[in-house]
């Protein structure tokens, strides 16, 4: 894929970069192990004050940063301005909580002294997608950093310049050189960056196949790896929900990012007695949804990142149609410049069909009929993706089992699946494993070192 910022709303291709020779790629690397070597002794409280920093930058720039984001890979304005400012938000809970994180844990045992203690491993690689192209870094970044490792980010070649400007903000910020570096490469020269004695673990969102490819050569140089794929999120609503509110977050939760997130609602899974509302209701929604240019702030729905993207989602939905499944609204892309879809709703999806087992990328939701809670759980359950589930209920039974059965990282009874800072982020079955964010965040990339003192 071309490195190149491509807008989406237009097609038209504003600006290509070359990717980085081997030289240059050498010269990075050595440039973090070199740089690890110094940054790993330095006080949590000097990394406090440098991501204290970052935070100021990101805030004070987030209308520029947001700017970025919207003309590289079409997401609305104010959703991208949300995201830098989110960004920040990240940088400041790391700074403060850190050193607490990753305090030493003092353990009885018929030692004089013995403890766990955690420290940094080294340069961390991390393949980032164009879809949060400032949130999925940071989130790994700031944690990251405050731990005492270094990074190495290989972003989507389509967010070139977002990708520039964040390794410019850590700079900025004061981290010394070669602590955060953006490595210009296209998907080809990550095993080779992988397969470095230099680069010590990887991180990776993405897709499923990418993630099986990354963790492959890891695994073959028995490295550490975390794994946040692909999604296929329900959003169970039964019949003591509040159906108007339920319908509201709904249309929110499927089309966020113009459709593009893994932890978007996918699949609505409606009680039968309350399905027709709600059917009613989110059809409504859906087609009052103002498309039209992202940088635009009244506009709610975006182009996709890109043509191929469009492509895809528009075979999965004829695909769909043509097995069976019924188009309530939408169902084809608009006749204009730019990679822009209908905001599209599928019922009666037969179990052949691309939408009813694929993951869909885009602003098209799925509803399924269901005559109680243990076809909901049974529907919920039966994909091979488990990250995120948003579930509607107020009876408390139904919350209980809800959260116990649900195979997801994450389940959020009457809310909308969103990622916090303080909370720990991932999946489980093909959706991934290890775990982003809080605590757990934290403590992906560090050795756990025992500690026995006699």
């Amino acid at each position: 894929m071309q490195i190149a910022t491509i807008n989406p709303a237009t097609g038209e291709t504003l600006k290509t970069f070359d990717s980085l020779t081997n030289q240059q790629i050498e010269e990075k690397l050595q440039r973090a192990f070199e740089t690890f070597r110094s940054y790993r002794r330095s006080s949590f409280a000097e990394r406090e004050q440098m991501m204290l920093r970052a935070a100021d930058i990101l805030e004070s720039g987030q209308h520029d940063f947001g700017k970025l984001m919207t003309l590289e890979m079409g997401k609305p304005i104010k959703a991208a301005e949300q995201e830098a400012e989110k960004c920040a938000w990240v940088c400041r809970y790391y700074a403060e909580n850190a050193r607490r994180h990753l305090a030493d844990e003092a353990i009885a045992t018929n030692a004089t002294n013995s403890y766990v203690r955690f420290e940094p491993l080294g340069p961390v690689l991390a393949v980032m997608p164009w879809n949060f192209p400032f949130w999925q870094v940071f989130r790994f970044a700031a944690p990251a950093l405050m731990a005492g490792n270094v990074g190495l980010l290989k972003h989507a070649s389509n967010v070139p310049q977002c990708a520039l400007a964040i390794e410019d903000i850590f700079r900025h910020a004061g981290f010394p050189e070669g602590s955060f570096q953006t490595l210009l490469i296209g998907s080809d020269a990550v095993q080779s960056v992988l397969e470095d004695r230099r680069v010590v673990a990887a991180t990776l969102t993405g897709s499923e196949p990418a993630g099986r490819s990354v963790a492959a050569i890891a695994g073959q140089q028995i490295k550490k790896t975390v794994l946040e794929l692909g999604g296929s999120d329900p959003f169970i609503v039964m019949p003591s929900a509040d159906i108007n509110e339920a319908v509201r977050i709904g249309v929110r939760a499927r089309t966020i990012n113009n459709g593009q997130s893994c932890i978007a609602a996918k699949r609505f899974i409606i009680a039968d007695s309350v399905y027709d509302e709600f059917e009613r209701g989110f059809v409504t929604a859906m087609k009052a949804l103002r498309v039209g240019d992202p940088m635009e702030d009244e506009t709610e729905i975006g182009p996709l990142a890109t043509e191929q993207i469009l492509k895809d989602l528009d075979e999965q939905v004829s695909k769909s149609a043509a097995a069976g499944a019924l188009i309530l609204t939408g169902g084809k892309r608009f006749d204009r410049a730019g990679s822009f879809y209908e905001p599209t709703v599928l019922a009666r999806i037969p179990l052949d069909a691309p939408a009813y087992c694929e993951e869909v990328f885009g602003p098209v939701a799925l509803l399924f009929r269901v005559p109680d809670l243990d076809e909901a759980i049974a529907v919920a359950n039966s994909t091979p993706f488990g990250l995120g589930a948003s579930a509607w209920t107020n009876e408390e039974h139904e919350r209980t089992r809800l959260v116990e059965e649900l195979e997801a990282g994450c389940v959020f009874i009457n809310g909308m699946v969103a990622s916090d800072p303080r909370l720990p982020f991932g999946g489980m079955k093909n959706s991934g494993y290890g775990r982003e964010l809080g605590q757990f965040g934290i403590r992906e990339f560090v050795n756990i070192k025992t500690v026995w003192i006699k």
